[in-house]
């Protein structure tokens, strides 16, 4: 055996002591964050961020899918109060077109028709509509926004993001249900018969939807009442059907939204997660490795001294 001033054995013993413990507290801040460092894939921790970015951007418009869900939810919950009030009021009308009925019952029958028709408005109209949503109109068409000046809202509809990349956007339209709606919502017609009650002429006549629920313009015992609630009721019958299937394309883009989430946590857990049992195995072989080197560094550091007994 050579000896020189240079204890070689111990410094490649230490050399390969050091090696291990580097592998071991690697394999230890493996296991504890579970995800590899950029050292340990360079490349793969790059695709893995934007895969992440991705994910965490389609919980968001996931997210937005809800708000967007629950917007149309309280829209048709509001809705279904209106196709009750207006059923009220069509059996009002009837009951009005009663000649056994006295004028009080009559003016009565005007009061209560008069009280359905003003709660639709106070729900719809006005900058004081009680039909909200965080702040947005339910029923006064547009984005639902109030432009600053004047009781107006801001024109368009409202946009909502649902998709992690730029332009995947849907819109959701909201309903102009107020006492200032020009919408036509039909037609009324109404005969005209000889003495042999054979119809003669008809006319159409236009129905507004604004006129229903204005207690100002219409009544119980106003001409065609019957016809123009009916009118009103297919109208509200008919919004419904539209923002139901607003909503059932909303819940489609949330699941398909959750299962591209998935896919892209997957893909990016597949990149940068940790291998457990792989790396379990790893630590544990840096472990004894270690243990042993210590062991050999301290045999390595005695071999000077047992020359020099041999010289003494």
């Amino acid at each position: 055996m050579e000896i020189g001033n240079t204890n070689s054995t111990a410094f490649g013993v230490w050399s390969n002591f050091t090696q291990n413990m580097t592998a071991m507290r690697s394999s230890m801040t493996k296991l504890s964050t579970g995800q590899k460092s950029v050292v340990d894939n360079a490349s793969g921790v790059g695709i893995s961020e934007r895969l992440r970015a991705q994910a965490r951007s389609s919980a968001m418009a996931r997210q937005n899918v809800d708000n967007a869900i629950s917007f149309t939810q309280t829209a048709d919950a509001w809705m279904q109060k209106f196709s009750d009030l207006l059923a009220r009021m069509s059996e009002l009308s009837i009951a009005a077109n009663d000649g056994t009925k006295t004028d009080i019952d009559k003016e009565n029958i005007k009061i209560e028709f008069r009280q359905m028709q003003d709660e639709i408005a106070r729900v719809t109209s006005k900058s004081t509509a009680a039909g909200k949503f965080n702040g947005l109109y339910l029923f006064r068409g547009g984005s639902g926004v109030a432009v600053q000046s004047g009781d107006r809202i801001e024109s368009g509809s409202i946009k909502v993001q649902i998709g992690s990349d730029l332009n995947q956007t849907i819109d959701v339209d909201i309903k102009d249900l107020q006492l200032t709606s020009t919408e036509i919502i039909g037609t009324v017609t109404t005969y005209s018969y000889n003495t042999n009650n054979l119809a003669t002429a008809s006319t159409r006549t236009s129905v507004q939807w604004s006129e229903v629920i204005d207690s100002t313009r219409f009544s119980a015992s106003s001409t065609n009442a019957v016809g123009k609630i009916a009118l009103a009721i297919d109208h509200i019958a008919a919004s419904r059907a539209a923002l139901g299937s607003q909503q059932s394309r909303l819940i489609n883009a949330k699941q398909g939204v959750l299962m591209y989430e998935d896919n892209l946590r997957a893909a990016e857990q597949g990149i940068r997660g940790v291998d457990m049992a792989r790396e379990s195995t790893n630590l544990a072989n840096a472990q004894i490795l270690t243990q042993v080197g210590t062991a050999m560094l301290t045999q390595a550091n005695q071999l000077n001294q047992q020359v020099l007994q041999l010289l003494g």
